[in-house]
Order: C-alpha cells, then structure tokens, then sequence
C-alpha cells in the first residue's frame, strides 16, 4: 500500500493506531498499561484533545482522536508516541535494542455518524475478538471500562459528536455485521476514509487520499 500522507485537518474524527514492531509486546504488564494511560492524560493537558475511544493490546493500540485545530494530530501523537518510547526504554534499560514500533502511527478519517459507532464498537470488542476475555466490558484497558487514568484519575474520555446507543455495551458484545466488519478492515488495509461513498470520495480529494478507493490489484489489460 502506498505510504498515506500526514495531513490531518482538525474537525474530521481519525481512527489512529500502531504495533510493536515484530509483534513485538508494547506492554508486558498492569503497570506497563497504566502509564500509557497516564501518558494519554499528559497529552492532553499539553495539545488539547478530544479522546472518544481507545483499547490497548500487549502489541498494538487502537485510540479514535477528533482533534479541534489543524496540526493538533501530528503534534498530540508526536509527544505520545516519543514519550511513551524514551520511558520504555528508561525502565527497561533498553536502550540500543532499537525501536518498539513498527513505524509512525496510522490514521484514518471517520465520518461522524454511524460509520464512527461501528469503529467505536470494533476497537472497544478488540479484546474479545481475541478471546482474551468473556465480555468486552471486562478488559480493564479500554474506553468501554476504563474513564480516566488510574493513576492520575483523569478524565480521558470526551463526548462524541453523535448520539450514544442507550444498549452501547451489549452492542460492543454483539458481533458487526459482515459488511460493518469487512469495512473497518478494508479502511485498516488501503488506508481508505470510513465513511459513506460521497464523504469518502469528498474526503480522500481534501487529503490527497484518492489512491486508497482505487480498486485493488493491477488494472485489466485492454482486449
């Protein structure tokens, strides 16, 4: 897939997310999960934030981010991420051993109405996609049960720009449809905007994204 850019307007909901680099584990314990927590929190006292989800997995974390101004993307995940990566390091005297990311982080628009919900509900059942855990709910290192930071008790999480279901957890709990699901990984593989057809196309022309609506695989040869 050819390398998306990095504009990232504010106003437009992103789905952003990273791995450990070799699958490797970005968080081997409780406390390793907390400080990332505890991270997410500093950040947005630093660049202002609106967090609507997120789940964090031992190799991989999945954060949905509307930020307010143009910039505010690259500049919350850029503290982050470095953040997070100098005290990895710092307490695993790793320092030398190289990176703990495959790369910079991803993100992908997400239009604000039922396209979001249905991300929403597939980040936060990550866990139990996974059978890491009997109820979604129970996975201690996600929005759908975890509100603030542990440490700091902060609150992360911020209204979303549409209406929350009143069943929102049985909901996460229930599988997506085949279509939902198919949508979200096909936005994860091309890097495409999760959104209707016209918004799509609308937003892939604003970001210089229309590549990723193209069809995939080679063009037909002309009989």
């Amino acid at each position: 897939m050819p390398r998306t850019g990095r504009i990232a307007p504010g106003g437009i909901v992103y789905h952003v997310l990273n791995r450990g680099i070799g699958r490797r584990k970005l968080f081997n314990k409780d406390a390793d999960f907390e400080a990332y927590l505890e991270l997410l929190a500093a950040a947005t006292s630093r660049v202002p934030m609106r967090i609507l989800g997120f789940c964090l997995m031992s190799n991989h974390w999945h954060l949905v981010l509307w930020p307010h101004k143009n910039g505010d993307l690259s500049a919350f995940m850029r503290w982050l991420s470095n953040t997070h990566v100098r005290r990895h390091h710092q307490h695993y005297q790793s320092y030398g051993e190289g990176h703990i990311y495959q790369g910079r982080f991803k993100h992908f628009p997400v239009q604000d109405d039922g396209h979001l919900l249905t991300l929403l509900r597939y980040v936060e059942a990550n866990p139990l996609r996974a059978k890491l855990v009997l109820r979604a709910q129970d996975w201690r290192w996600s929005s759908l049960s975890c509100q603030r930071s542990p440490r700091t008790k902060i609150e992360l999480l911020t209204d979303w720009p549409v209406d929350r279901p009143r069943r929102w957890t049985a909901l996460v709990n229930e599988p997506l449809e085949k279509g939902q699901q198919e949508a979200v990984q096909t936005s994860l593989r091309r890097g495409r905007p999760l959104g209707g057809v016209a918004w799509s196309k609308a937003t892939a022309r604003r970001l210089g994204l229309g590549f990723t609506l193209n069809p995939h695989g080679r063009p037909r040869k002309a009989k």
